[in-house]
């Protein structure tokens, strides 16, 4: 992957470590009903249990970072993609639930970066693509 798009990726990661962080300081795990579940699912004390899922994710982003994406792996593209639509999707999520509910929602500050972020690594991703299916 070249070096501007592994770079969007990591800083894609890193947005999320962050927006993780807010989500967390905003207790996002107390009042909104699907982190609740997900947290349920590695603790009963729900606090615990979506720092795990967190660290988890990205631990995952970083095991795509330094593993596929930096190597030059064939499924870094793949993941790539994963990650541009889960941060996409998520961003827009949250700043939907924050315009409905007409005001600040835990995980609004940081969305805007992930739907930016995403969008800008998903516009790489295509413009690579186009320009290798071009060149062959």
């Amino acid at each position: 992957m070249p070096r501007r798009e592994s770079s969007a990726f990591l800083a894609l990661i890193l947005a999320q470590a962050a927006h993780s962080i807010e989500e967390y300081s905003h207790w996002l795990y107390d009042v909104l009903a699907p982190a609740r579940f997900v947290s349920g699912l590695f603790s009963n004390d729900l606090r615990i249990g979506f720092v795990i899922f967190n660290v988890l994710l990205v631990a995952f982003g970083l095991w795509c970072f330094f593993g596929p994406v930096l190597r030059g792996f064939r499924s870094a593209a793949g993941l790539a993609w994963f990650w541009v639509v889960l941060e996409f999707l998520n961003g827009c999520a949250h700043m939907t639930w924050a315009a409905s509910a007409g005001g600040y929602r835990p995980g609004l500050a940081t969305a805007p970066a992930l739907v930016t972020i995403a969008l800008i690594l998903g516009w790489q991703l295509q413009r690579g693509s186009s320009a290798s299916r071009t060149a062959v």
